[in-house]
């Protein structure tokens, strides 16, 4: 899917999104959201901040700004941070060319973005440019399964999936971010599917 279409596509879904993701909030991601990014400091970017799910959970103090290709999302993620008292810098921005200089952040936070970044490795790249040599990169992201035979089904689904409702089910993320540069510290694995990943890392220190 390209940049163009992805961004019309969350741009019409904009007034439903929070509504469409509501279950798997209710289940248990609200959860993974608040341990993931409650210990966060300084200066912060949220690469496809959406409609500001992960607002409520930023420590107070936090130097927050957020970016995502469909403006309409980020009207959706303003409303939340004038309700919430929070001061946010939210620009329209492609992650995989973002205009930020080097260096320029404590933490980058993404949650469930990289499944429908067109060139997600581009994106990664981004991320560790933008983060400070000290600094973290947070992910929560879902992958292809490690289980053979799952990951063949899903392989078979992606094509479907992605034209029915936009995000891809089969990247290999955990490889992507060590491609990308960035130096795993650890992944985790959210629930019991092992689809669910938590992964932090950092610059390479070279």
């Amino acid at each position: 899917m390209s940049e163009s279409k992805v961004k019309a596509r969350f741009d019409r879904i904009a007034w439903i999104y929070d509504l469409m993701e509501s279950p798997m909030e209710w289940m248990s991601v609200s959860d993974w959201r608040r341990e993931l990014i409650g210990a966060v400091s300084g200066k912060v970017l949220e690469v496809g901040v959406g409609t500001g799910k992960n607002l409520p959970y930023y420590p107070p103090g936090t130097e927050l700004a957020g970016v995502d290709i469909s403006p309409k999302m980020l009207n959706r993620a303003r409303e939340k941070a004038e309700a919430l008292g929070m001061k946010v810098n939210l620009s329209v921005m492609d992650v995989e060319e973002m205009t930020f200089p080097d260096e320029s952040f404590d933490y980058v936070v993404s949650t469930f973005v990289f499944c429908s970044v067109p060139d997600p490795l581009r994106g990664l790249q981004e991320v560790r440019r933008v983060l400070r040599k000290q600094g973290a990169a947070l992910f929560l992201e879902h992958v292809r399964s490690e289980n053979r035979i799952l990951g063949y089904i899903m392989d078979l689904l992606n094509p479907v999936v992605r034209s029915l409702i936009g995000p891809n089910i089969n990247r290999r993320t955990v490889e992507n971010v060590k491609k990308s540069g960035l130096e795993i510290i650890f992944v985790e694995d959210m629930g019991s599917s092992k689809i669910m990943k938590k992964i932090v890392a950092r610059r390479h220190q070279i």
